[in-house]
Order: C-alpha cells, then structure tokens, then sequence
C-alpha cells in the first residue's frame, strides 16, 4: 500500500466515524469540558418532568432541579419563553431529553455547553429506526422511557455529569445512580408480570400518536398511534378511518388517550368504529410525553409507568386489576 492509499484509507476511517458516532461523541466532550462548582446545591434545568424527576434521583439534596415543562405538557410542541432563556443562561447544568423530542427548543439546547441529551447514553443500535425513518427531523424515535432498560442506562449519563461538576460529591451520586438502577430493575419485572395477564391475541394497542414503540417492543405488544412519533401535524380523516378499519377487522376492546394529547382525534375513531357496529371504549388515559402531577405517585418516572401499565391491562382485559 503506497503513502496515498493508507492516507486516504485514514481519511476514509475517519470521516465513517464522524457520520456514526457525532452525537455520542459530542455529548462525551461536553461532559469531559465541564467546570467544577462550589456551589451546592447545584442549580439545575431540565427539560420535560420525567428528565427533572431523573436528575432528583441521582442528585439527591446536592441539586436543586427546575423543570421547564410540567403535567399535560407536549415537548414537540413547546417553546421557550424567554424567561426559559435566562433559567438555561444561568443554570449550572441542564439535562434534556434528546432525540429532538424537545423539537422547537433543539437548536437552542445543542449549542449551550452545559446542556446534556440523556438520551445519548443510549447505543444507537437499540433505538428504533424503522426502514424510510420518520421524516423531518426525526432520524430515531426519542420515546426511548418507554422501555425501562433503555432509560436505565440514562442514568449513567446524569451521574457521570453531576460528578464532573461536582467532584466532592461523586461517591454520592454513584450511590444514588446504582440505588435507582436497582430500582428500575425492579420496575421493568413488574411490567413484565403485568403483561403476562393478557392472552397474546389480545397484546394490541392503540393510542393518540406513535409514543409506544420502545414499550410494545420490550414488553411484547402491537402499537399503533393515530398520529405520527411527533404531534406536530395532525391526523386527517383518512388516518381515522385506516384506524377505524383496523380496530374491527382486530375486534379490539379499548383505545388509550394521552395526558400531553387532545383525545378529540381519538374520540373521532371510537365513533367511526361504532359507525361499523363494533364497540370499543376509551380505556384510560396514560402519560407519554409528560409525567403526572408533582407530588403525585404518576409524578415520578417510576410512577407514570406503573400507571399506564395498570390502565394498559386493565384495558384490554376490560376489568378493573
């Protein structure tokens, strides 16, 4: 091989790398470039409530963490306000999502220093990137908390970062990491087990727009969404009735809606599909992009998910567990 060939094969190596791993690598550098604080607690911005709720759990009382979007809040659609502006300005770190789920504040949270998509923790390899993609914007599905082994390994993510800015309270946060890790694992079991109740034929769900898809593959369910993985753009009446049509030729019991989500499109099926003579209800409500109220049990990661899978199963059982 002549001094060209092995330049060019370089070259070749390392331009593959940059197009593979430009956001893992950038999130990595971003980490490694942060500055020590004194400051305890350490003020803290984050995105959507279950990213708040996230940070709390590793930080413990070293941080003191504001979320930005609280209860019902769609992150695709969001905007930050311009006191939203001053709060990320200010913040020591800010922890948000990624994946463009935080759609209209992307660019904004990509170019700030201090900013950390958790999500980046994640291989690319285990997200879903189904053939032709989503379109626009979205090279992979960000609704990555839905499986609860992937959102797991976020937590790695967080704790490395408070460390770096917060040496002296490193062996702290390692300790919290590793006790909600066990946690989550526990988690993960219980949905399992839950799922277990519903006969196989009966594993299919229908919900206001395409969040689910992590969750259907790991616990081994059917997902389909009214609208699209963003609620950008809405569905139309030819999406109703495709969904309507698909919900008798299934016999399908029950339809969720979503907290973050009007659920007048939904409402929209329930009728097309009783204009065909078959009846099937609106089984809950579950949180997707946006965790419960705070204080609440649904206001924490943990228990939003154990809220929806109780209303899931309970749902396509049509009995209350």
């Amino acid at each position: 091989m002549t001094d060209k060939q092995r330049w060019l094969s370089v070259l070749s190596l390392l331009i593959l790398t940059t197009c593979l791993f430009p956001q893992a690598r950038a999130q990595q550098d971003k980490i490694a470039q942060l500055q020590p604080m004194r400051q305890i607690p350490l003020q803290i911005v984050a995105t959507v409530n279950f990213v708040t709720d996230l940070v709390q759990q590793v930080g413990g009382n070293r941080v003191r963490v504001e979320g930005l979007m609280g209860t019902g809040v769609d992150p695709h659609l969001y905007k930050a306000s311009a006191g939203d502006v001053r709060k990320l300005q200010q913040a020591h770190l800010i922890f948000y999502a990624g994946l463009h789920l935080e759609g209209k504040m992307v660019e904004l949270l990509e170019r700030l220093p201090r900013a950390i998509a958790v999500s980046d923790a994640i291989p690319r390899e285990r997200l879903i990137r189904p053939p032709g993609g989503f379109g626009g914007q979205y090279t992979y599905d960000p609704h990555v908390w839905f499986d609860v082994t992937l959102w797991k390994l976020t937590v790695t993510r967080v704790r490395d970062a408070l460390s770096q800015i917060d040496p002296a309270g490193a062996a702290y946060y390692r300790a919290n990491a590793a006790a909600y890790g066990r946690r989550l694992e526990q988690l993960d079991a219980f949905i399992r087990q839950q799922i277990a109740q519903v006969p196989a034929q009966q594993r299919v769900m229908i919900t206001a727009h395409d969040a689910f898809a992590y969750f259907g593959r790991r616990y081994g369910l059917e997902v389909r969404g009214l609208q699209g993985v963003s609620t950008v753009s809405e569905a139309g009446t030819r999406d109703v009735q495709q969904l309507a049509d698909f919900i008798v030729q299934r016999r399908i019991r029950a339809v969720f809606v979503e907290s973050s989500v009007p659920q007048r499109a939904l409402e929209a099926v329930v009728a097309a599909v009783r204009a065909r003579g078959w009846n099937v209800v609106i089984g809950g409500q579950l949180f997707s992009d946006a965790a419960g109220n705070p204080g609440t049990p649904e206001g924490t990661y943990v228990g939003m998910m154990e809220h929806n899978i109780r209303t899931i199963v309970s749902g396509l059982l049509g009995r209350q567990l």
